[in-house]
Formats: C-alpha cells, structure tokens, sequence
C-alpha cells in the first residue's frame, strides 16, 4: 500500500520535527482532529515503515564512508582545511577569532595515515620493508648461531667434567 499525499506530507515534518500533532496540521489535518490523526498515523505500518527507511537513511548520510574520510585526510595534507584560532590582536588588545592552516605536524601525520594506506606505494616504504626483511634474517641468524654455540658449549663442559673425574680418579689411585 503507498502512501498518500497527505501521509507522505505528515511523515516527512514528523522527521524534522517529532510533534505529531505539528506534523498532522502542517500536513493539512484539521486542527481539532491533528493530535489523534498523529497518533493514528505514527501507528499504521505503512507510515512507520516509511519513516524508519528515511530516519536510517538520514542516518546513513551522517557516518563517513572510507572515501569521505580519505578526502578529508587528504584535505588536511595538502593544506587545503583551516582551524580557527583565538589571538588577541595587538592594535586593539581584544581576541579575535582567526582562520589559520593546519600546522605543518598536522600535515604531515594526515600524510603518514594515507601512506599506511597504501604501504608500498613509494620507494622509501619499500626500503623499509627490505631493511625489516634483512633485520628479521639477521635475528634469525644470531638464534641459530647462539643455539649452535650452545650446543658447542654444551659438549665443551661435558668434556671438561669428563676430564675432570677422569683426572680425580688418577689422583685417588
């Protein structure tokens, strides 16, 4: 079932403002009847369904998608955004409400949130990856030798226990 004009017309200042009883008489409701033809209204499926997808579409337009926020990112990179700033102007001691660039640490940490985005997109973030892959093979490197010396130390001290009964022995006798 759609909804009539009227409703449409209901529904919609129902969104802005949340008054039933306003709503039905800007839809054109009779004064007398408004309160009860709002009530009536907020209760019928058809009105609800229609207030809800447009209230959660509403809602869906405040949330910033990746892209938006990727835009507003980029915006403060660039130094395309401003803040406002208070200062007292020097002339006539009063504060004054300024518009000023983002500051240059700013910038550049909105450029270091898109590079995270894009990790090998230039040299020096390939550079760091060569150089992670180098670091991790020479750790890996070290445990293998330390295990290997361990292993060497090991045998090292069994020898000299060995040596050392067998000496202990050759004193006893």
């Amino acid at each position: 079932m759609k909804l009539t004009q009227k409703q449409k017309l209901f529904a919609d200042e129902y969104i802005k403002s949340g008054n039933a009883t306003q709503s039905a008489i800007k839809a054109g409701y009779a004064t007398k009847s408004a309160q009860r033809m709002g009530s009536e209204n907020l209760s019928k499926p058809v009105i609800k369904a229609y207030i809800d997808a447009k209230m959660a579409e509403i809602e869906s337009h405040k949330i910033a998608d990746a892209k938006e926020a990727m835009q507003a990112i980029t915006a403060i990179a660039r130094g395309e955004t401003t803040e406002t700033q208070a200062q007292i102007n020097p002339l006539s001691g009063k504060w004054e409400k300024i518009e000023v660039p983002a500051d240059l640490k700013v910038r550049l940490s909105a450029w270091k949130e898109i590079l995270k985005r894009y990790p090998l997109a230039d040299e020096f973030s390939k550079t760091q990856l060569r150089k992670m892959i180098a670091d991790a093979r020479i750790s890996e490197a070290r445990a293998k030798n330390l295990e290997d010396n361990g292993a060497d130390v090991e045998d090292l001290v069994s020898g000299l226990i060995s040596a050392i009964g067998k000496e202990d022995k050759h004193e006893s006798s």
